[in-house]
């Protein structure tokens, strides 16, 4: 071959010079890193959609939710309410299992004299008490044999004297010892009674 055939063809740069250093990277994202154009589509939006340790800490994922309210919030927007329901509870309970009434005396009387022919005797029963809420519970008794069902007295706050009546009629001829006895079964038992004399010739 003439040396006068031979042509030296420019070669491309990329065969004598050295290797491409690697590209840097023009994004750093926690540990994902993005490279120019060497990086698909499909790949930037994987990096993109990749969360970073900082998204992560404060808890802004992106697409993720709003971050629910603490409990602890919630919770206290039913307070008031709650503490409302504890105050309403404990005064029932304090009605219902607290301190009761107590019986200081109990006192009966009846009507002075003789009672005549077909009256009615007025038999008053006088209860007292340490002024503390509480129901009575009581029955009378009566020298004929009879007795009246259980009867019950409330007594509010403050209230210290309860007065229980006793209506006693009594018709025909004759004389009558009568005894009229108060008996309270509670909170404490107590018994008082009276003694009166009818008369009808």
């Amino acid at each position: 071959m003439n040396d006068d055939d031979y042509s030296a063809t420019e070669l491309g740069s990329h065969w004598f010079e050295g290797p491409t250093p690697a590209p840097t990277p023009d994004r750093v994202e926690g540990e994902v890193l993005r490279f120019g154009p060497g990086v698909t589509a499909a790949a930037a939006r994987r990096a993109e959609n990749t969360p970073t340790a900082a998204q992560i800490w404060h808890g802004t994922l992106p697409g993720a939710p709003p971050p629910r309210r603490p409990r602890t919030r919630r919770l206290l927007r039913y307070a008031p309410a709650a503490v409302i329901l504890l105050v309403v509870l404990a005064l029932l309970a304090r009605r219902e299992y607290g301190p009761r009434a107590e019986v200081r005396s109990v006192a009966v009387t009846a009507p002075e004299g003789t009672l005549g022919c077909d009256g009615t005797a007025n038999v008053l029963g006088v209860v007292r008490t340490d002024g503390r809420p509480g129901t009575l519970t009581y029955h009378w008794e009566r020298s004929d044999g009879t007795r009246s069902d259980p009867l019950r007295e409330t007594l509010p706050r403050g209230r210290k004297e309860a007065r229980l009546h006793l209506l006693w009629t009594f018709r025909g001829r004759g004389t009558h010892h009568a005894v009229a006895r108060l008996v309270v079964t509670s909170p404490s038992p107590r018994t008082a009674e009276a003694t009166f004399t009818y008369r009808c010739r």
